[in-house]
Formats: C-alpha cells, structure tokens, sequence
C-alpha cells in the first residue's frame, strides 16, 4: 500500500479528541450491553444505531447511503473491506451479523455483540456446516435480519472475493429475501482509498489508529437490487457479480495477504 500523502492525516490533537471520543463511546457501550436486553425490541434498534452512528462520527468518518432496506427479515450479503463494514451495517439496518466465534470475546465489541444477537459461526469445523445453515435458515423463518461477508475474509477493496454460497443455501431453505449490499470506502476528495482495510498483519488497535488519523474518510453504502433465484452457486455468483460492480472492485481469486476473517 503506497503511503499516504500527510494532508490526508488529522494533527496530533485531532487524534487525540478521535481516541478519546471512542474511548468514551467503548465505555458507553459497556453500559449499554446491559441494558439492550430490558429495551422493548423498537428502542433496543434505535439505541444500537444510535451508538454506531456515533462511533462513525467520533473517528470523522461520513457515511453515504444509496437506496434502503425493504422492511422485513433478509438475508444482507455484502463484501468484506473491515471492521468499518460491521458499524456501517448496523447503521443502514440493525441486524444479526454471522461472525466467528472469537468475535464473542473481544472486549466491549463482543459484548454488544452477543446482547444484539450475533450468530456464531465455528468455521474451523467442517462437519458443523450443515448445523450452521440450519441456525440461519431459522433465523431468518423468525423474520431476522442476517447479515453475513460471504467472503469470508477481508479484501482491500479494490478486488472482491469468491462468495461461499453456504449462506445462500440457508436464504432459500427459509425463503427469505436476499438483499446485497456494498460497500466502498473514498477519501475527502473522492478518490478511492484503501485507508480502511483490515489486512495482513494488521492489529484491531493499529487499524483504528490508523482509521482516526486519516483526515475526511467515507463509507458509501450501496443497497442493490434484491436477488432471486434457486440455485445457490448461481446466486453466489450473481451476489458476487453485483456488488463487484457496484464497489468499483474487480473479482479477484487469490490474496497478495492474507486478510482478517471477522465473519462467516
């Protein structure tokens, strides 16, 4: 990644105020993971917006939306760039992300994630594949909001990973909507910019360091034409297809490092 010029990057006191305002954001959080399960379902939604979209703001990042979700319980599929891509999920819909199970400890941020219903996903283990399709399939028959990287690892954004149709399966098993979603991430000038990716080596800590330095990043958020189909494979491809184009990325196959797999 070629380094960025320092005009793209908040002085020292900016990044200060950024840390600090997350740093209070985290703690927030601490109370709220308490209190999310005595909320009615309506203020429970309003509250984790809330606290997303604030997270957003405390690193200066501005979020643009293109088109909306349909109300309902769907399947939301999306590419894979971050850490960054969970906050704007939740910001567009609040729904029930499938991640992995290391996910659930991770301080604060696992919290909130168990308290708002994150589905955990072992992926180390083959044979509980089938077990995993039938726990989204019943989610989604319950009228959830899924929201699954088919990826299943983080990209830079530039290319696109192949989508794993085994979330695909569960879609139609329920018969629930499939929505794809993407996402793209441009500088202040409106330039494409990588600044966001979670890759590599990179640290959860060197990552958001690295997010609140850079000065005016946006997360544009694209909501795509709902798919239908009944083949799994076939509606991978198609995801895959529509987000690619719609990102700006090209349909990659391999990674030059590998990335952070966050998500099922």
């Amino acid at each position: 990644m070629p380094p960025r010029d320092r005009d793209d990057e908040v002085g020292l006191l900016h990044l200060v105020l950024r840390l600090g305002g997350v740093v209070g954001l985290l703690l927030g959080g601490c109370v709220l993971a308490l209190v999310l399960p005595v909320l009615g379902p309506v203020r429970r939604q309003q509250a984790m917006v809330a606290w997303f979209r604030a997270l957003l703001r405390a690193l200066g990042i501005r979020m643009v939306l293109d088109g909306g979700m349909t109300a309902g319980g769907a399947l939301v599929v999306c590419n894979h760039v971050s850490w960054l891509d969970i906050v704007a999920l939740q910001v567009l819909c609040p729904m029930r992300m499938l991640a992995k199970v290391e996910v659930g400890s991770w301080p604060v941020l696992g919290s909130l994630a168990g308290r708002a219903g994150t589905v955990y996903i072992d992926r180390e283990r083959l044979s509980a594949l089938p077990g995993s399709v039938r726990t989204i399939a019943d989610e989604l028959r319950a009228g959830a909001v899924i929201g699954a990287f088919p990826e299943g690892t983080t990209w830079c954004g530039r290319e696109i990973g192949t989508f794993r149709p085994a979330v695909f399966q569960a879609a139609l098993d329920a018969g629930a909507r499939m929505q794809p979603v993407a996402l793209r991430f441009r500088d202040r000038a409106g330039r494409f910019t990588t600044a966001a990716a979670f890759l590599g080596e990179t640290t959860l800590v060197s990552s958001v360091l690295a997010v609140a330095r850079t000065r005016g990043l946006v997360v544009e958020v694209v909501v795509l034409p709902e798919l239908h189909g009944s083949d799994r494979r076939e509606l991978a491809r198609r995801a895959r297809e529509s987000i690619a184009t719609a990102s700006g990325a090209t349909c990659g196959h391999r990674l030059e490092q590998p990335g952070h797999d966050l998500a099922a």
